[in-house]
């Protein structure tokens, strides 16, 4: 696989998206990433190519294929969350290869992202060590908030209907208090 396929990445995330569209909802965005990267995102689930282990850009624009480009290809639907797993075995190696050193903020940030991500405990108290490490204030706030929720609950509870889970009186009572959280 060439390096045209992160660099496609890189500038569809960084430069055509702006940050409104990374959390925001919307069908026209979920539309143009399914129509542009559905393939690559089956692709790369399917086999990563290896420089993802050893390349900055590589692993990052990867990270994005299969942490954020799924919640948008398959929104309100398990797969958005099928290539978690291994987003999270990707972003790992880099961090653990010093990859992310170089990276701006941005970058790292969604680098990072797939421990906020996860349901496990400690992968979210590693999601609020990194993003504490970015100085970011309101990126920090969402990584607590999203690690306190695992902490109470073992899981994200708004997920629980996506994903053919019962949902407990706790945690119906949490969800409405947050409608529209984790779209």
């Amino acid at each position: 696989m060439s390096g045209t396929w992160q660099r496609e990445v890189l500038e569809f995330w960084f430069e055509t998206l702006t940050p409104k569209d990374w959390f925001t909802v919307s069908e026209k965005t979920d539309a143009l990433i399914r129509d542009r990267f559905g393939a690559l995102h089956e692709r790369l689930v399917r086999e990563l190519p290896p420089e993802v282990f050893d390349d900055p850009k590589a692993a990052l624009a990867a990270v994005i294929v299969l942490d954020q480009f799924p919640r948008n290809i398959h929104r309100r639907q398990p797969a958005a969350f099928a290539s978690d797993e291994l987003a999270l075995s990707v972003a790992g190696n880099a961090i653990e290869k010093g990859l992310d050193e170089g990276m701006s903020v941005p970058e790292r940030q969604f680098l990072y992202m797939p421990y906020m991500h996860s349901e496990v405990l400690a992968d979210q108290e590693r999601a609020v060590m990194l993003f504490r490490s970015l100085g970011q204030e309101e990126a920090l706030k969402y990584a607590i908030e999203h690690r306190d929720i695992v902490a109470r609950f073992g899981r994200f509870p708004h997920r629980n209907r996506v994903l053919g889970r019962e949902s407990g009186p706790e945690e119906l009572a949490f969800l409405k208090g947050h409608e529209g959280y984790g779209q």
